[in-house]
């Protein structure tokens, strides 16, 4: 099969404003859903990581792991309740929880991020207490919301080159105290600390849909508000969004929940005026052409 190089040249080309404009940028990638479950996926996921790295951004990865903690649990023989769908973290589950995230996934993660030429670091929310919590709700027993982040850690390793890989682990006020964190949660509660220039929460559907099915490319807060009211965001969509919300108003300039099964999918979204999945954001984008002063903050 022959590569229209031609076509390859005029992409990079294109590019260009879009790389001027993220040049130094702080950008949190969730990433989850089943991606993490396919070495391919996973392997172009690290490409994607490095090559942001490379053109002078800086990346810093969250991620889940529930279909690994579910997997582990069971042949341990560790049987899960659950009140109003979520979870019960018994003191026994939150050390699975911690294994698999902490160990397994996330060394699996910065090792894909390696093999591609990258150079990344594994830490959890306990490293130099990134994320202290405290109990979400009692009847959940050790699912933890987020009330104290420390990320100068974070900043440490992007400014040394680094590329920070983080599991949704965290201490808790009281001494030897573990909690789970929901991974979108871990990631907009990061990226809120950090000041992110972008959240990116990859998923597995294409974005924030309206009542008729169709994925909406941009959307104001109080849109998002409205469609949690009247139903139109539902289930899932409902946290994700909410996490959204929340970044925003911690200083996020924007979130894009997107499709992580979409090759190159954070590439399309930063590096492309066709963008990926749903972005939220609280203020318009500036006329000023896109890359036309590098760092513009207007974006």
């Amino acid at each position: 099969m022959n590569r229209d190089w031609t076509a390859t040249a005029r992409t990079l080309s294109e590019a260009l404003p879009y790389l001027q404009r993220y040049s130094g940028a702080v950008v949190v990638v969730k990433f989850g859903g089943n991606a993490m479950g396919d070495d391919d996926a996973m392997a172009e996921f690290a490409r994607d990581i490095v090559l942001m790295k490379q053109v002078g951004m800086n990346p810093v990865v969250c991620h889940g792991g529930g279909p690994m903690i579910n997997e582990l649990l069971g042949r341990l023989g560790i049987e899960s309740t659950f009140v109003r769908g979520k979870r019960v973290t018994t003191k026994e589950t939150v050390e699975v929880v911690e294994m698999v995230l902490s160990g397994l996934v996330n060394k699996r993660i910065v090792q894909a991020i390696n093999d591609a030429g990258g150079r990344a670091v594994g830490i959890s929310g306990k490293d130099d207490d990134l994320m202290v919590c405290e109990a979400d709700d009692p009847e959940l027993g050790f699912v933890g919301r987020p009330v104290e982040m420390n990320v100068q850690i974070i900043r440490d390793l992007y400014k040394a080159g680094l590329i920070p890989v983080i599991a949704p682990v965290a201490t808790g006020m009281a001494d030897n105290e573990t909690f789970n964190v929901n991974g979108d949660t871990a990631a907009g509660a990061i990226a809120g600390a950090l000041r992110a220039d972008r959240l990116l929460l990859l998923t597995d559907v294409a974005g924030v849909k309206d009542k008729n099915g169709e994925v909406l490319t941009q959307l104001h807060p109080d849109q998002v508000r409205e469609m949690i009211a009247d139903g139109t965001i539902a289930g899932g969509m409902i946290p994700k969004t909410e996490t959204a919300l929340k970044a925003l108003q911690d200083g996020v300039r924007a979130v894009v929940i997107l499709d992580g099964r979409v090759p190159n999918a954070s590439l399309l979204e930063l590096f492309t005026e066709h963008g990926a999945g749903s972005l939220i954001r609280s203020t318009p984008p500036s006329t000023r052409p896109r890359g036309l002063r590098q760092g513009d903050a207007s974006l």
